[in-house]
């Protein structure tokens, strides 16, 4: 509950009212250059402080955070996003979960669930020497490539469990996966949060997040911190059962027409040892009976 007495929120498991919440506690009012002394029942900057500061009401602004905003203009979006010190990307949450109706993106109608068209599919087959894989809604892994398969094991897998937050929070393996573990479980959650800002809506991301708050208690807290980023590019270290530690820098590139698509592509650097150890998993995993 907030220090006015109000816990509303936008609504839906990408509401704005605990986002804005959460980036006021992170400002200091010394920072802004407001007094810092007096009682104060919550951490970093009031809702009158951020109004006075953005330039709006007080009334206006706390009728935003509770989601009741849908025609926010972008020159107060803006202001309040350069009051709380919000990078492009969380502006651009800010944005999605300020005015969902006006920022969804629409996909072209198909049929129900997710379908990965066949000319990518034939794109991925093509990819022999670095690990590849798509991600869909939700981080559900839709295709893989045969080296992929090999890292990861998406084939071995029940089709519900082909999803990253499951795997990463629920998967006891994952922990010997990516060493640096907290990170990945971090970046995770940060992309998953801003998925949840695009569609607020989802009775099956709300489902996903139910079951990983349960079932995780560093789910619960990554969650309740409402860090938001784009899946872009970047580098994790793996450790394979099979080809042994992975250096794995790795691009994303999303799907022109499928906006809710994104080829994720792992690429080790040319004649790295990372690079070596991946041509053997291969090789090896050609040798292994596929899984029933």
């Amino acid at each position: 509950m907030d220090e006015h007495g109000d816990s509303g929120d936008g609504g839906g498991i990408g509401g704005i009212g605990d986002f804005l919440r959460s980036r006021r506690a992170r400002i200091q009012p010394d920072e802004v250059g407001l007094p810092g002394h007096g009682r104060r029942r919550v951490p970093g900057l009031r809702r009158e402080e951020v109004a006075q500061l953005a330039g709006v009401s007080v009334d206006y602004y706390i009728r935003l955070e509770q989601g009741r905003g849908p025609s926010v203009s972008d020159a107060v979006l803006d202001a309040v996003a350069r009051v709380l010190r919000l990078d492009d990307t969380e502006t651009a949450y800010l944005r999605s979960v300020a005015r969902p109706a006006r920022t969804r993106r629409r996909a072209p109608a198909r049929p129900a669930g997710q379908q990965v068209r066949p000319g990518l599919k034939l794109l991925l087959a093509t990819i022999e020497k670095a690990p590849a894989f798509v991600l869909g809604r939700r981080m559900d892994v839709l295709a893989w490539n045969a080296l992929g398969d090999a890292l990861v094991g998406f084939s071995a897998m029940a089709p519900k469990e082909r999803n990253m937050p499951r795997q990463v929070f629920l998967n006891p393996a994952a922990r010997d996966l990516y060493p640096e573990w907290p990170a990945v479980a971090a970046e995770t959650v940060a992309y998953l949060r801003l998925d949840a800002g695009l569609h607020p809506k989802d009775p099956q991301l709300a489902t996903l997040v139910g079951e990983l708050s349960l079932a995780s208690e560093d789910f619960r807290r990554l969650w309740a911190d409402h860090q938001v980023k784009e899946k872009t590019y970047g580098a994790k270290r793996m450790t394979h059962p099979v080809a042994g530690e992975l250096a794995m820098p790795y691009e994303t590139l999303t799907v022109s027409g499928e906006p809710d698509q994104a080829l994720v592509v792992y690429t080790p650097e040319p004649g790295s040892v990372t690079e070596e150890r991946l041509r053997f998993l291969g090789s090896w995993a050609a040798t292994v009976p596929a899984a029933e």
